[in-house]
């Protein structure tokens, strides 16, 4: 009898749990069984790697064999073990030393040939292997510019079995590269928006706060536009917030092996008949991470926001609130960050005319139509911006000033966010977004004479609690942009005036 062990990593959302693969071989007929809680995915790997084995010139052993992936209780999905199973099963019958295997980590699916496939989530596996102690991991090379983003790990790429196996045995090289950084794209210019003032000073209100957005108005009037130039806006990710994106975009298999790290805000626009798993993520089997949670720390935009329907918008809103999706399933909670920024492109009414006056839609056709987007929703949404129809292309001229670009806007969103991030440190906010209404209506609370306006709204019944503390968010973005201290009563103003948008009668 000879046994060996190799590691592994199983994903369950952005989290990854080592696991140890165990081998046996030992006397009794020839079989194979495999032990662990496994999918069925798995339960195919037997039938892979003997294949694979066999066609790089390998033998599988002549006698029983038996492989338990541990923690038994995990539930093991996909094809990522197929690697360390074959390593684990040679080192037990003694063709390759065991102790080779000792503190690798091997994640790769195998094809019948012996080739190595890429496969998904290769950098939560990694950042798992690194906090359990595994200081070299094994990949697929298509994986191996993500791999050698984690820092502490030797990460070997190799394209088939056989590469792995002389590695093994007889020392032979693999691949390796260092970790590359590619330059930011050019955004989408700002300048390019013709008029819509009130719209391109509530975009840059959007990213220096980091709220959700509505822009509600005929078609042709530059919601689309100023929508995909949001994320232009957003100042660059840190290191943390680069690596915590580019997790999530290697689960969900949107990683190019020329753009391994995602160092741009995500812009992430799914088409509206996208369903409510594709939004928020789950699926069968695994939990995949959905638009929202690509869109983390970036721009999650739903154009035409009324044809989603009511339960798709509607699964978005624990997701914008809370900053987080968890997916419940049998073998336990899918966890993906989901800290976006919401933006709601619409028209006003079903047949959508270039001017109000060429409406032919009723009262209550019009009213049904936006309906769809709901109360609570939009109670969510802090800023709400009407566009208006363009009346003249007026070219910039030497009496016109020209509109500012991008660059510039961007400028002054970082000087917004830095003031913010200074005075939220000692909390753990990074945006006034975040900030929760306690903090607002405590130690941070404006003078009664400020509050006054808002006040009233709440009287009135023209603002809830909550629509009240996200003026006071807003407001605060805007005393950030105007370098005060403090926001001051036509701070509070501005920021209602924002939440003042009348649903079309």
């Amino acid at each position: 009898m000879a046994m060996a062990k190799a590691w592994s990593v199983g994903l369950l959302g952005v989290d990854g749990v080592p696991v140890e693969i165990e081998a046996d071989v030992g006397a009794g007929l020839p079989g194979v069984r495999l032990l662990g809680r496994l999918d069925a995915v798995v339960n195919e790997s037997k039938d892979r790697v003997r294949a694979a084995l066999r066609n790089v010139g390998e033998s599988w052993p002549r006698q029983r064999v038996t492989l338990a992936l541990s923690p038994a209780a995990l539930q093991k999905t996909g094809a990522g073990y197929d690697l360390a199973l074959a390593c684990v099963v040679l080192a037990a019958a003694g063709a390759l030393p065991a102790e080779r295997l000792t503190g690798t980590l091997l994640f790769g699916e195998l094809a019948l040939d012996g080739r190595l496939r890429p496969v998904r989530g290769v950098l939560p596996a990694l950042l798992a292997g690194r906090a359990a102690g595994l200081r070299t991991a094994v990949v697929p090379v298509e994986a191996l510019p993500e791999a050698a983003l984690v820092d502490g790990v030797r990460a070997l790429g190799a394209a088939d079995l056989g590469a792995v196996v002389r590695w093994l045995r007889e020392g032979e090289p693999l691949s390796s590269t260092v970790a590359t950084v590619s330059e930011r794209p050019p955004a989408p210019e700002l300048a390019d928006v013709i008029g819509q003032p009130t719209a391109r000073r509530a975009l840059e209100i959007a990213a220096a706060g980091g709220h959700h957005l509505l822009l509600a108005g005929p078609p042709g009037t530059g919601k689309t536009m100023l929508a995909r130039r949001l994320s232009g806006l957003l100042p660059e990710l840190s290191r943390a917030d680069a690596l915590e994106v580019t997790t999530i975009h290697s689960l969900a298999g949107l990683l190019t092996p020329d753009a391994p790290l995602v160092t741009s805000p995500p812009f992430v626009a799914p088409h509206h008949a996208t369903t409510v798993p594709g939004l928020v993520g789950g699926g069968s089997g695994v939990a995949r991470p959905g638009a929202v949670s690509c869109a983390h720390r970036g721009v999650l935009f739903a154009d035409e926001a009324c044809e989603f329907g009511a339960h798709r918008l509607e699964a978005l809103r624990t997701a914008v609130e809370e900053g987080e999706v968890r997916i419940a399933r049998s073998h336990g909670i899918a966890r993906y960050p989901a800290r976006c920024q919401l933006v709601l492109a619409t028209n006003l009414c079903p047949c959508a005319p270039p001017r109000d006056t060429d409406c032919v839609c009723s009262p209550t056709a019009r009213r049904k139509y936006f309906g769809r987007l709901s109360g609570p929703l939009l109670d969510r949404v802090d800023l709400r911006v009407r566009t208006r129809p363009v009346l003249a292309m007026t070219p910039a001229g030497a009496d016109v000033a020209p509109e500012e670009t991008t660059a510039v806007v961007r400028e002054r969103v970082r000087r917004a966010r830095q003031r913010a991030a200074e005075r939220w440190a000692d909390h753990g906010w990074r945006t006034n977004a975040e900030v929760p209404g306690s903090a607002l209506r405590g130690r941070f609370r404006p003078p009664p004479t400020v509050l006054a306006v808002l006040d009233r709204g709440l009287c009135e019944g023209s603002v809830t609690a909550r629509g009240a503390d996200r003026c006071l968010r807003v407001a605060w973005t805007l005393c950030d942009l105007a370098e005060q201290e403090r926001p001051t009563e036509e701070h509070v103003t501005r920021a209602l005036e924002f939440r003042d948008w009348r649903m079309p009668a």
